[in-house]
């Protein structure tokens, strides 16, 4: 009985940490701000899904994996720029790291919302590091 055991310890040690719940942060936005965040995660296995939560609104996750302490995924969520509103692809790609969840965020693209057209960055495309803590 006591092998059994602790070959399903081992096992569930050896699949990984489940993701699921709530990760709240803060990212950097314009000019330095830091901007409240939170993720809410639903891992089945390597599959993640779930939602981005902002200041105006949720996004879904469109496409999400998980492979041992590796994270990735991909939201795509409107931002608005001057009087325009568009539509970004944004991916995640991180680790777990101890209690907490490190995070890289790189804009894949961004299309007008209004008529699907390409839209360039003036500032080229930064990414962005950041932490998330396990809120449940």
């Amino acid at each position: 009985m006591g092998r059994i055991f602790t070959v399903f310890l081992l096992a569930a040690t050896l699949a990984g940490a489940d993701l699921s719940g709530i990760w709240v942060g803060q990212i950097p936005g314009r000019n330095g701000d830091l901007l409240d965040i939170a993720f809410k995660f639903t891992q089945d296995g390597a599959n993640l899904s779930g939602k981005l939560y902002g200041d105006y609104g949720s996004s879904p996750i469109v496409k999400g994996s998980v492979d041992g302490d590796q994270i990735l995924f991909v939201v795509v969520t409107p931002e608005q720029a001057g009087n325009q509103i568009n539509s970004s692809r944004l991916r995640f790609t991180g680790h777990i790291q101890g209690a907490e969840l490190e995070l890289t965020r790189e804009r894949e693209s961004s299309t007008n919302a209004g008529n699907g057209g390409a839209v360039e960055s003036r500032k080229g495309n930064p990414k962005q590091t950041f932490r998330l803590k396990r809120l449940l």
